[in-house]
């Protein structure tokens, strides 16, 4: 048996194909079948001639999403090179399919959603899924090409890491704890023992948001390099975002097609990105209308108003620290502001990154979680990092939905999670 996908390679030759009915039609003596086996789709063609009467009733018969398999002959199509087909010999049932719910007909997203185990098997959710998939491939392999050795942190925490209004709290064994935020700060401890390290998992946010950029369950790569200031950790994401960019233009190719993405802006994603203050991104919102004022947090509109301005990615540094989280290290050159920043995409996208330089005074840190209101002793295990060998160092965080959505140019970030949780909708 093989698979749709290694159907190139057996050109001319019989096959066996195993897989579910997308879709069927008949003409006569022929009927056509088109399978998924979860690596393609591919058409089977089923003439009269080549069958007997029992197998070609079956053919016809065959409903969307029954498993089957079919042994038949791989052929090129003559009209579309790099498309093949299989002239059927032999087909088989596995399992029946009565009355499956998604047809080809319009559903609503509330329809969709309740039944997102069975909308997976879509053409469109395939694609963007299996883009998603490629993103994580190369966001390892890129870390493990430069030196980043995976460290995962933990899911529970007993500590904030970006602040205490979007926490869920949980009750673990009569203490409180929470889901994580981030596994930034457990970063910052395994850099100090390794130098570069990432942690690739989910993460979880009690927002009360029901806009197509957020998740209440998210899935980050977040990486931390020891001795590494604010312009190279720029300049890593930077390359990071070019390469899985580059690496989906290359290997997913008939994915992108199926999602019928303009990927013209996707090429012009080149290193070095565009790169401006917050200071001159205020001004840029300010002259299209935007009531922001300095030191006031970036709503999305005003993220497109500063994206729209480019044809890449565009790269927001160097923040209030009034609107940043406390681990922030303060600019020397201007102490109102930290060395941050945050990665803009295009195509009203919004964030797809945030990152800074990491606060290495300990003074200055205590001061800062004194500042926000926060539990110094729940912190205790943090503030060692800067009492026994304190470092230099920085780390930043991509969400996979959020350049999986802009990559493969969905409409909302629903689709590019396999089960996505929003403020109304944790089933199935």
């Amino acid at each position: 048996m093989v698979t749709i996908s290694e159907l190139g390679k057996h050109v001319g030759e019989d096959v066996k194909i195993s897989g579910w009915l997308h879709n069927s039609r008949s003409s006569g003596k022929l009927v056509f079948l088109v399978i998924r086996d979860g690596t393609g789709f591919c058409q089977c063609v089923a003439f009269q001639g080549n069958l007997s009467p029992e197998q070609f009733k079956l053919a016809g018969d065959l409903t969307q999403e029954t498993s089957f398999f079919v042994v038949g002959t791989v052929k090129e199509n003559p009209k579309q090179k790099g498309i093949f087909e299989i002239d059927v010999k032999q087909i088989e049932k596995y399992g029946d399919s009565v009355d499956f719910p998604i047809s080809p007909k319009e559903h609503g997203v509330g329809f969709l959603m309740s039944n997102r185990h069975l909308w997976l098997r879509s053409q469109k959710q395939w694609a963007t899924l299996r883009i998603r998939a490629r993103i994580v491939k190369s966001i390892r392999d890129f870390l493990d090409s430069e030196g980043f050795i995976n460290v995962d942190a933990p899911c529970i925490t007993p500590s904030s890491c970006e602040g205490t209004t979007t926490l869920f709290e949980l009750d673990y064994f009569g203490k409180p704890a929470f889901l994580s935020q981030s596994g930034q700060l457990y970063n910052e401890a395994a850099a100090a023992a390794f130098g570069k390290v990432y942690c690739l998992g989910p993460v979880f946010r009690a927002e009360k948001s029901k806009t197509r950029r957020h998740l209440i369950e998210f899935w980050q790569v977040e990486p931390e390099a020891a001795f590494v200031l604010h312009e190279e950790n720029m300049k890593i994401q930077e390359r990071l975002v070019e390469r899985i960019v580059k690496d989906a233009l290359h290997d997913c190719e008939t994915e992108l097609k199926v999602l019928e993405r303009d990927t013209t802006v996707l090429q012009h994603v080149v290193t070095p990105f565009p790169r401006i203050t917050y200071t001159e991104a205020v001004k840029i919102c300010q002259q299209e209308g935007s009531s922001i004022e300095w030191g006031g947090d970036f709503g999305a509109p005003d993220e497109s108003i500063v994206s729209s301005k480019f044809d890449r990615p565009v790269m927001i540094e160097k923040y209030p620290a009034q609107v940043k989280a406390f681990y922030m290290k303060q600019d020397p050159e201007d102490p109102r502001v930290v060395l941050c920043d945050d990665m803009i995409a295009p195509e009203d996208v919004g964030e797809i990154i945030g990152g800074s330089q990491r606060e290495d005074n300990l003074d200055i840190l205590l001061k800062k979680i004194t500042d926000h209101n926060l539990p110094r002793e729940m912190f205790d295990w943090y503030l060692d990092l800067r009492k026994y060998g304190t470092f230099p160092h920085s780390g930043f965080g991509l969400g996979i939905e959020r350049a999986t959505s802009w990559i493969a140019g969905s409409q909302h970030i629903r689709e590019a999670s396999p089960f996505p949780r929003l403020l109304d909708h944790n089933y199935p």
